[in-house]
């Protein structure tokens, strides 16, 4: 069941046109260019994906199009969480998961649970879901960190928790998860910058942002690195690191939508609160894509 998850997931976009409403061809076409170019599986509305300023009936029909697009080629994870535990619950329990491997559940955030918080909130989360459940830590956006004793016991304790998504940005945690973790359980990179030496280290893969612009280099190298070839694995992770550190210099997604629109894959209109990316940031972004 685990296998699924190897590699390179991708947290994809959900491309707006002008007026803001959804490009659902656009969205259509980043999944094919990600299943054609290597990805290994997809990630649906995730942060990156703008889950918070999209409708319910919008996130009904972009897993349509999303699911559509993939034809069962590779495995789907889909983006159910939140702060109130009772509507995530209720979230799960009204939304056809037929066709999806596994929910991705964000740590709760602005509310600051305590570690048990945190533990009562997931435990909940896999009582209710049919479907195996991924964790995801990033204290950069929910103001806590879930600390690695408390992801420790979600693994051991429920046989449907089987990965989490860390993106704390902590080296230290994440070699702490990958010391600790039981042997099925997946220690998942959610940061880009640090993907390769997560999973030099042991890590099962990323759910990347810059993986769905570069799907080919990126989930190459991430194979690599799963090889223990670190050496030709660094070579592309080189190759890669600026725009990495391009696409989180404003804000995210609206870097990694200022990337495609430099390939022409779609425009850079993200929905208030968010912002485009300044003129500035798009031509360094475009001097990089020129060039790759």
């Amino acid at each position: 069941m685990n296998s699924k998850f190897l590699g390179t997931g991708v947290a994809l976009v959900t491309p707006f046109k002008s007026d803001l409403s959804i490009d659902h061809e656009a969205l259509a076409n980043i999944v094919n260019y990600n299943i054609d170019n290597g990805t290994d599986y997809l990630v649906i509305l995730g942060t990156t994906g703008e889950s918070v300023t999209v409708t319910k009936q919008e996130k009904k029909d972009i897993v349509e199009t999303i699911s559509k697009a993939n034809n069962s080629r590779v495995p789907m994870v889909l983006g159910i969480g939140g702060n109130n535990t009772a509507q995530v619950v209720e979230e799960i329990k009204t939304t056809d998961l037929s066709k999806i491997d596994a929910i991705l559940s964000v740590a709760p955030y602005y509310s600051k649970p305590t570690q048990e918080g945190f533990y009562q909130h997931f435990k909940a989360v896999s009582e209710t879901s049919p479907v195996p459940v991924i964790l995801y830590n990033v204290p950069g956006r929910t103001a806590k960190n879930m600390e690695p004793s408390t992801t420790l016991r979600l693994a051991n304790d429920f046989e449907n928790v089987i990965a989490i998504k860390e993106a704390g940005n902590n080296v230290a945690q994440y070699l702490q998860l990958l010391k600790h973790k039981p042997d099925d359980f997946l220690i998942i990179s959610g940061d880009d910058d640090l993907a390769l030496g997560v999973v030099l280290a042991g890590g099962a893969g990323v759910i990347s942002v810059i993986g769905q612009a570069f799907p080919k280099e990126f989930s190459e190298m991430i194979r690599l690195g799963l090889q223990g070839n670190a050496k030709e694995a660094y070579k592309l992770h080189f190759r890669l690191m600026d725009v990495i550190g391009y696409i989180f210099e404003e804000n995210n997604p609206s870097g990694i939508k200022a990337v495609f629109e430099a390939l022409n894959k779609c425009n850079s209109a993200v929905r208030l609160p968010l912002v485009q990316a300044s003129g500035e940031l798009k031509e360094k972004i475009k001097a990089f894509v020129k060039q790759f």
